[in-house]
């Protein structure tokens, strides 16, 4: 854990080094991708099956790629009660706070008298990829799943690993609570590919969206373009604005629940007051003496963890900006007057009471978030990922003698007779 203070000369170099110094990848997994997604294309179900079957140690088949109704029925009945009233719950919350996100389509006529507007329609087809590697998430079927249903996206096709060929209960269940009824029993590099390109089996979509492993990552890296997606994700991450009235188990519980994702990820804790600095530090280590995950939050917590201390809170808006997290927790009095200061955050949980947790299962926001500096950028997935603006013009004769003119210069300036000539055929009519 890297301890670093404000006052000390050499900060600034310091500091850099922390906001620059973590890497997803040791090496690059480009080349085995594009290798997987050229099986893919090549061979379909035949290259699917067979991938998964090695990497997953399952013994699918074409025929048993998909997960049939009758076995997501089967997994629901495995969950219990109080589960399926969390996820339902949760995903009351996430489709309301999506739906009212929906923009409104634009229609307005100028003062020349030319009719303009902005239609809004959603993708026809959205593919869905949930993580099944270290930790299953059924938090993310729904965070992904709902915001598409809302938008409108008529098919979800969602790609989950079965290590071993064991299906999640509780990923069914959010499956089925999202409105998911596509479900196929494959992931990695592969599942992207099969998504993006299509095979027998599973039809090509519009957009891949959802977090994986460097594979899925660099995957998506390599189909954008033939598809939309998300984001590329990198490991998580939360930087904790404390001060000293707060309870240090609890920070260092914040800081260790971002710990306990991957050891890649990466927690922070910014405060004003040194020995809470130290209490807190304390405290992170009697919590990993007990903790399931220690392992990977030890790992993470000793080689990207970080504690600075701040002169003054003044100092502290500025440092967030620079590491642009995808987590900001602003555990102060008047955390609303410091978050009105930052700029740069995927999302922010303000007050003494809002741990991240909570955004992460049911507080309604999308925990699809950016990751390694992209907040500066890029936003959290949102209905407007399933969404496409089409944007529309209409002139008559009295409108085009208004503006035509300045066109049809604009494009001989440009070189481009032909532009021109069709709005000065117009305006001669």
């Amino acid at each position: 854990m890297i301890r670093l203070t404000t006052a000390d000369a050499n900060f600034d170099s310091a500091f850099g080094a922390l906001v620059n110094g973590r890497t997803s990848e040791d090496i690059s997994v480009a080349r085995p991708v594009a290798e997987i997604l050229a099986r893919i294309r090549a061979e379909g179900d035949v290259a699917l099956c067979d991938l998964t079957n090695r990497f997953d140690h399952t013994a699918v088949t074409p025929a048993t790629l998909r997960v049939t109704d009758d076995e997501i029925d089967a997994a629901c009945r495995d969950v219990e009660p109080s589960l399926l009233e969390a996820l339902d719950l949760a995903a009351t919350r996430i489709e309301s706070f999506h739906r009212a996100q929906m923009p409104g389509d634009l229609s307005y006529t100028d003062p020349q008298g030319i009719r303009l507007g902005m239609r809004w329609t959603p993708l026809d087809a959205a593919g869905l990829y949930v993580p099944g590697g270290k930790a299953a998430y059924p938090s993310s079927v729904l965070m992904n799943a709902i915001p598409a249903r809302v938008a409108g996206v008529t098919r979800l096709a969602m790609c989950v690993p079965t290590p071993h060929g064991q299906l999640n209960p509780l990923v069914m269940a959010a499956a089925r609570r999202a409105g998911v009824h596509e479900v196929y029993r494959v992931g990695g590099a592969q599942a992207v590919g099969a998504l993006a390109y299509g095979t027998a089996t599973i039809a090509p979509v519009d957009r891949i969206v959802g977090p994986g492993n460097a594979y899925v990552a660099e995957a998506k890296r390599q189909v954008f373009g033939h598809v939309g997606i998300d984001s590329i994700a990198g490991p998580s991450e939360v930087v904790v604005v404390a001060d000293g009235s707060n309870p240090p188990r609890i920070v260092a519980l914040d800081l260790l629940a971002q710990a306990e994702h991957d050891e890649m990820a990466q927690s922070i804790l910014i405060t004003d007051d040194a020995a809470f600095a130290d209490a807190v530090a304390k405290a992170v280590e009697r919590e990993l003496d007990t903790l399931p995950r220690a392992a990977i939050a030890g790992a993470s917590w000793r080689d990207f963890g970080a504690i600075i201390v701040v002169r003054a809170f003044d100092e502290a808006p500025a440092l967030v900006d620079r590491l642009a997290p995808e987590h900001l927790e602003i555990l102060l009095d008047d955390a609303e007057s410091f978050y009105a200061k930052v700029r740069h955050a995927g999302a922010a949980f303000l007050g003494r009471f809002c741990a991240e947790a909570v955004g992460d299962y049911v507080g309604g926001p999308n925990h699809v978030l950016p990751t390694s500096r992209t907040a500066r950028f890029a936003s959290g997935l949102s209905v407007f990922d399933f969404l496409k603006r089409t944007t529309s013009i209409a002139a008559d004769a009295a409108g085009l003698g208004r503006i035509g003119p300045a066109g049809a210069l604009l494009a001989r300036a440009e070189g481009l007779h032909a532009h021109a000539m069709s709005i000065e055929t117009r305006l001669a009519r």
